[in-house]
């Protein structure tokens, strides 16, 4: 059982306002942080964040020594004691400070990547979760705390997990609610799909419509061999990449692609969307196509609705370069790549152009052997086969 993002910005908000500690547990780069920041503007809540795996032990508490005299003790038969006292975080310095500011405001403390700290730092926050007091501090009661967590494997449903992370104490799992995140590819695509403030897309349209096409790439298990696989977070870093990449040239986006997005994806997806990105990115026109037969090549990527445009385009623009033996070779060879009904359609074209028609039956009879004269009688034998097809 599971659940998505959307279900848990839902879900999230009713466990905090019953009094209980969500522990989000979910995959790396599915959007536990995106989420929890989401929670707390629905919530209208202010939003501090600690990253547990990036702390150290004494990093929220240390013992600091008596500040003046009254912090010591003289005892007859004990010796002199010193009441030792704690310097506390910045985080929670400001958390404190801030409740006291804002009474009545909502205030979430994110601990996110709580299994992956050492286990002397899960210990330290493991009163403030179970207690919400830590040494002499107590948190306000505004304070709600939400936890991420990655899976490891005595969690059900995950057995096979290999995250490098810190068994959770039995104490934390028997006061939280966990709630399983997992990923859904329309919601997904809905949010990718919104448009920013500058009127474009959240991501490329081109991730878009590879996600799309095949919706089980969003999120992909590791595969052996790999330490690489598709998360949201990775598909998103994709799409900024691909928004610079395709202020290069053709060629040089050929060339980068295939390993710039296997560094997000891995190698067998991101060369598949390499693939796919210069298949439906490749930009065309008739102009180069006349001069530069070498265009073939990203011709060949297109889909066959743009192919046939391209080449309609070409017929109804430049009719004139069909007459001349260059244009008429380049012709016929992009012709070559489109469909025996493609090829048919295109002949029609050309034969309702009677000057067009005129102009190439002269140079083909002036130059027998000529680019010209091969492609009228190609021509006429696709006209030819799709009157018998008729």
């Amino acid at each position: 059982m599971a659940l998505t993002y959307q279900q848990l910005l839902v879900t999230i908000p009713l466990v905090l306002r019953a009094g209980n500690v969500p522990s989000i547990v979910g995959e790396a780069g599915l959007g536990k942080t995106a989420l929890v920041k989401e929670v707390a503007e629905q919530m209208k809540a202010k939003l501090f964040t600690t990253v547990v795996s990036l702390s150290e032990k004494g990093d929220l508490a240390i013992p600091v020594p008596p500040l003046t005299s009254d912090s010591f003790v003289e005892t007859k038969e004990h010796g002199r004691l010193a009441n030792v006292q704690f310097g506390y975080s910045e985080t929670l310095v400001s958390i404190v400070r801030y409740a006291e500011e804002n009474p009545e405001q909502i205030i979430i403390w994110f601990l996110d990547e709580f299994n992956r700290g050492p286990q002397a730092v899960q210990s330290e926050l493991m009163n403030l979760v179970l207690q919400r007091q830590i040494n002499s501090l107590r948190l306000p009661k505004t304070v709600k705390i939400v936890i991420a967590e990655n899976p490891d494997n005595t969690m059900e449903g995950f057995e096979n997990s290999e995250y490098a992370v810190s068994t959770g104490d039995a104490a934390i799992k028997d006061r939280t609610v966990r709630l399983v995140m997992t990923s859904s590819t329309d919601e997904w695509l809905a949010w990718a799909k919104r448009p920013r403030n500058d009127h474009r897309s959240q991501v490329n349209p081109l991730v878009i419509d590879y996600l799309t096409r095949y919706s089980s790439r969003l999120v992909q298990p590791h595969q052996f061999g790999s330490d690489l696989t598709p998360t949201p977070r990775a598909w998103e870093r994709v799409s900024k990449n691909l928004d610079q990449l395709q202020q290069l040239s053709g060629k040089m986006q050929a060339q980068l692609a295939p390993d710039l997005f296997s560094g997000d994806l891995g190698t067998e997806i991101g060369v598949s969307f390499a693939k796919f990105v210069q298949a439906h990115g490749v930009r065309l026109r008739v102009s180069d196509m006349i001069s530069h037969a070498e265009l073939e090549n990203d011709f060949q990527q297109l889909e066959e609705a743009d192919k046939l445009s391209l080449l309609r385009e070409w017929v109804k623009k430049y009719p004139e370069t069909l007459a001349e033996d260059k244009g008429a070779a380049s012709f016929s060879s992009y012709l070559t790549d489109i469909s025996p009904d493609g090829q048919y359609a295109l002949v029609q074209q050309v034969g309702e152009n009677d000057d067009l028609l005129n102009q190439m039956y002269d140079t083909a009879k002036n130059n027998p052997e000529g680019a010209v004269a091969e492609l009228y009688e190609t021509g006429a034998q696709i006209a030819t086969y799709g009157d018998k097809g008729e």
